[in-house]
């Protein structure tokens, strides 16, 4: 009977279907803890997992035991404070196998909690479940070719880093085998038939002599077939296959007036980033554009978008005449997907207002695949929101929300791209 012991080393991934389907059990769990991280830490710091904490008591599995049975009264060895029937109260400030504060609940009963990390795909998966991007096309008749490199077979030229030792190391034992198979056979006949020559009665010297020189010039022979040679050299073969990417362009369009402070623009840097992230797991190439307005707007990078400080009043409308203008410039219609996040406090020209209404109705909306427009404000919404809102009803590619609070910036981004259910 044969035993077979496996002295493999594990995989990194070995419990990789055992952690999947741990994910799924403890979801509600997991989202509510990563819900929480949205809260907790900044939105953009996407480079890590998260530390998800469960109790163990949601972790607990039912299980069959043998009972114990009967009541039992016991007095362990090496006791020298108590006898049978004394009670032992609870300590009063938890019990000694607590980490520290909050491990134990006021009546001595322990609260533990089993911690784990989730890793950066895992966190963005469930931090982005249950949403799409509204009316998704990938727009590709004249979509950017990516190459990327791929393994091709061997060739018999190349440059030294790409020999296939392997390879080659066969084709010179396949050759040496060919050459030499013939050689070796004759060798052995000679060999038998010299045992033979000496064996007999009576010697035959010159008999002897003869075959013995012919063994030697075989060897000879044999032994001057190179080991390897440059016909055996294989090199790796690599070549570049043209892959097709879609595309989409974000535009960013923010009011730097004077009313814009810079814990607003914070909140809607965060909200920029949550929306690159999303494109980024859609889109293969995502091309970001700024653009900042007051009473004039500037395409410009992304420190000057967020940090330069401005004065004075506020006219929108340049900032989408200038969107207007890029994208008939570098950005075609049916090569790119076209999204745009516009934030503001509400501030605007009073006659501005209609007339961001009219670019976006027949210039901007009809283009996009979805354009968002969120209002950081706590206090009553102005003529640019009324405005907006006409175009609520209108279009299925246009949403507009209110932010009050850096915890609402997470909940609107749900609220704007869940998924649409029948």
């Amino acid at each position: 009977m044969a035993q077979f012991i496996d002295r493999r080393l594990n995989g990194k991934n070995k419990s990789a279907v055992n952690r999947q389907r741990f994910l799924r059990r403890h979801k509600e769990q997991i989202k509510e803890s990563v819900a929480d991280a949205v809260n907790r830490r900044s939105i953009t710091n996407t480079e890590t997992g998260e530390d998800v904490a469960i109790p163990h008591k949601d972790i607990k599995e039912p299980i069959f035991h043998q009972g114990k049975g009967g009541v039992k009264e016991r007095v362990h060895p090496g006791n020298d404070q108590f006898i049978t029937g004394d009670k032992i109260e609870r300590p009063k400030g938890g019990g000694q196998g607590g980490s520290g504060e909050g491990d134990a609940s006021p009546d001595g009963e322990g609260q533990d909690e089993f911690v784990f990390q989730i890793s950066k795909d895992e966190y963005l998966d469930i931090l982005f479940e249950d949403l799409e991007l509204p009316n998704l096309e990938k727009n590709q008749i004249n979509k950017i070719t990516e190459w990327k490199t791929h393994r091709a077979g061997y060739q018999t030229a190349g440059v030294p880093a790409n020999i296939a030792i392997v390879k080659s190391l066969q084709q010179s034992l396949a050759r040496r085998t060919a050459m030499t198979a013939g050689k070796k056979r004759m060798l052995r006949e000679l060999e038998e038939e010299l045992d033979q020559v000496k064996m007999s009665e009576p010697a035959q010297l010159l008999e002897e002599k003869r075959l013995k020189k012919e063994i030697k010039d075989l060897r000879k022979r044999i032994d001057t077939v190179p080991f390897i040679d440059t016909f055996d050299l294989r090199f790796k073969n690599y070549e570049r296959r043209p892959i097709p990417s879609s595309q989409a362009v974000m535009f960013c369009l923010m009011d730097v007036s004077g009313s814009m402070d810079q814990a607003t623009k914070d909140i809607a840097k965060r909200f920029y980033v949550l929306l690159y992230l999303f494109l980024t797991r859609t889109y293969e190439n995502v091309e970001v554009v700024f653009i900042r307005h007051h009473t004039q707007a500037k395409e410009v990078d992304e420190h000057e978008f967020f940090y330069s400080q401005e004065t004075g009043g506020t006219i929108v409308s340049s900032a989408l005449k200038l969107m207007k203008e890029i994208v008939t410039d570098r950005y075609p219609i049916g090569e790119w997907n076209i999204y745009a996040a516009q934030a503001s406090d509400g501030d605007n020209w009073a006659d501005d207002s209609p007339r961001c209404r009219e670019l976006l109705t027949k210039n901007l909306l009809p283009n996009c695949q979805y354009y968002s427009y969120i209002e950081i404000t706590r206090r009553s919404h102005q003529t640019l929101w009324h405005e907006y809102e006409k175009l609520e009803d209108a279009f299925d590619n246009f949403a507009m929300k209110n932010i009050r609070s850096v915890e609402d910036i997470f909940p609107v981004f749900r609220e704007l791209f869940r998924k649409e259910t029948a």
